[in-house]
């Protein structure tokens, strides 16, 4: 199938103001994008790309003081095909892990394993190392956090989402993320599309998505513990260790958020070809 994904930001700044901005999707899916999701911005400014630490493409400007658009529309292709599952993937002992997934075992701004590493053991050291492990890790995370986009906060941590029991869909990452780390396994945040193709009507509006892969069996596999369970249609844009590492936007001063629009839909082909067929008829 093929996703039209983009996003219309608009910001008032009071004075000039650098930004970094994270927004285009993953060069993972570089293959599969038809048309790319390039960022613009209104009024134009010089955009400077960069890669950086985990490989996501960036972008550097600086956004003038006034009224400032930020902007893309691309088509995506995918597969349909929902999420992997794979329960036979195995935990790595920590000797035989890559050397490039070890700093995804670590404590990190948004995922304090020392806070909770005693209560990760005392939850899930009867688990079975594994895929079921990390299945059971997002099952409790699932049902323990009560999704509130009224009480999303910027600064709430793992530790705090497992206090409270509230949060959104990063806070649910988070929270899944430390205590895989907690047990020996690599996981990392993801950020990115994920429209609610394939789930029933109404659709709430649409936003961009937080959910985290952990590394077992030999692979990066995705899970999602806000919505827990298989998804089709995720389009990735960045990773990182958590949330601090991949912002959407950075922005460098005082500034309001006065739109915020994302899109991810899925293009009915066929009405495609049978306007263009009309098209081409009264032509």
């Amino acid at each position: 199938m093929k996703l039209r994904v983009g996003y219309e930001m608009i910001y008032d700044f009071v004075q000039p103001t650098p930004m970094i901005v994270v927004l285009g999707t993953h060069f993972s899916r570089a293959s599969d994008v038809i048309v790319p999701d390039f960022l613009t911005v209104d009024p134009p400014l010089q955009i400077t790309p960069y890669r950086d630490m985990f490989g996501n493409w960036c972008s550097r400007m600086v956004a003038p003081a006034g009224r400032v658009r930020l902007a893309a529309d691309g088509i995506v292709r995918d597969s349909g095909v929902p999420d992997p599952v794979v329960p036979s993937a195995i935990q790595h002992a920590i000797e035989d892990l890559p050397a490039e997934t070890i700093v995804y075992l670590l404590g990190s701004r948004y995922c304090e394993t020392d806070l909770l590493s005693d209560t990760a053991w005392k939850m899930f050291e009867t688990t079975t190392p594994g895929w079921p492990r990390v299945q059971a890790i997002c099952d409790f995370v699932h049902n323990h956090i009560k999704f509130d986009y009224q009480h999303a906060s910027a600064t709430r941590t793992a530790y705090q989402a497992f206090q409270e029991g509230r949060g959104v869909c990063r806070d649910y990452a988070h929270l899944a993320i430390a205590l895989c780390r907690c047990m020996n396994i690599p996981a990392r945040y993801c950020t990115g599309y994920l429209g609610d193709v394939g789930t029933p009507k109404p659709w709430a509006a649409g936003d961009f998505a937080g959910w985290f892969e952990a590394f077992i069996g030999g692979h990066w596999y995705t899970f999602d513990p806000r919505n827990n369970v298989p998804r089709l249609g995720r389009v990735l844009i960045a990773q990182g260790r958590d949330a601090a590492d991949v912002p959407l936007t950075q922005t460098f001063g005082p500034n309001t958020l006065v739109s915020f629009k994302v899109w991810t839909d899925e293009i009915d082909e066929r009405a495609d070809a049978a306007a263009a067929c009309a098209e081409r008829a009264i032509g």
